[in-house]
């Protein structure tokens, strides 16, 4: 297990290696002097211009810049952020606390909601509560985050005046934007789980377990849903990871602090360290997200082995 786990840590170097230098790239293509910016409305003259220039870096070859942040890079320092003025790493760790809460509550709402309807589903399948919970799901994938937040906000918080509309702190502040981000992601689990238990309905070992007179929900619970867990466990480290990254649009409804209200910020600004080590680490959490899964299919499968 061990030497997989490394082997895969291995592997994961050239794929973030990658993303640095595509993120790199692609910031210094972008149109606008990241100079001109922070010194917006002080005056400075070209003087004062070309001395922070040179300061910061940016008058040197694109790849001598590359070069630079790869070695900085393999020294734990993700730069400093222009705007801010701090260390990247500092800034990044202040805010990854809020935005990891967000997303563990709302991947715990998805796979909570995700699993029981879908297992509602499988065992009602082709009746009305078959076509009603699918209908949840179909609602679920249907509407916006973005909509669904402000719908919540608008009945849960302005008329019945259940949860807080915005800000961070205490259990009730979480609820809507947990729900908000978590409801979509609930209904592709519940679809996915629906249809792997319905494949694996007609198995021999299912067959077999019937035939020894089990219950069909103890067959259901015991035999075919840990058998059909697989593709849902890879579908629920994919959403971890994107929920990572897409916290921004909820985190910014609610007025939440977090990794993705930092990261616009750091975009509009041209904060270029502060974008490249945000979207680094997002990889990683990609990266790390579906080691654990890989991991997870061991637990699930006992016939699945690492080498």
């Amino acid at each position: 297990m061990l030497q997989y786990v490394s082997r895969r840590l291995l592997q994961a170097i050239p794929v973030l290696l990658g993303v640095s230098f595509v993120v790199f790239s692609m910031l210094h293509l972008v149109p606008g002097d990241p100079v001109l910016i922070m010194l917006q409305g002080s005056q400075a003259t070209s003087e004062q211009i070309t001395s922070l220039r040179h300061q910061l870096g940016l008058d040197r070859p694109f790849l001598v810049q590359y070069g630079q942040y790869l070695w900085d890079l393999a020294h734990g320092d993700l730069g400093t952020s222009y705007r801010m003025r701090m260390p990247v790493l500092t800034l990044v760790a202040s805010q990854f606390g809020s935005t990891l809460q967000l997303t563990l509550a709302s991947l715990l709402l998805a796979v909570g909601l995700g699993l029981s309807l879908g297992i509602v589903a499988a065992y009602n399948r082709d009746t009305s509560v078959d076509s009603i919970s699918m209908g949840i799901s179909i609602f679920g994938v249907s509407v916006p985050n973005y909509l669904l937040a402000l719908v919540l906000i608008l009945f849960f918080s302005v008329r019945l005046g259940w949860f807080p509309a915005t800000g961070q702190g205490g259990w009730k502040r979480l609820v809507l934007p947990a729900v908000a981000m978590g409801w979509g992601y609930a209904a592709i689990i519940a679809r996915l789980v629906r249809q792997n238990l319905v494949e694996v309905w007609h198995q021999d070992y299912v067959l077999s377990a019937r035939a020894k007179g089990l219950a069909e929900r103890a067959i259901l619970l015991r035999h075919a849903l840990k058998n059909s867990l697989i593709p849902t466990v890879t579908i629920i480290g994919l959403q971890f990871g994107h929920m990572m990254a897409s916290a921004v649009v909820i985190e910014t409804v609610f007025a939440r602090q977090g990794i993705g209200r930092l990261i616009v910020q750091a975009i509009t600004a041209k904060d270029f360290p502060m974008v490249q080590g945000l979207v680094l680490f997002t990889a990683s959490s990609y990266v790390l997200a579906n080691i654990l899964v890989d991991i997870s299919y061991g637990y699930l499968d006992p016939r699945i082995r690492y080498e």
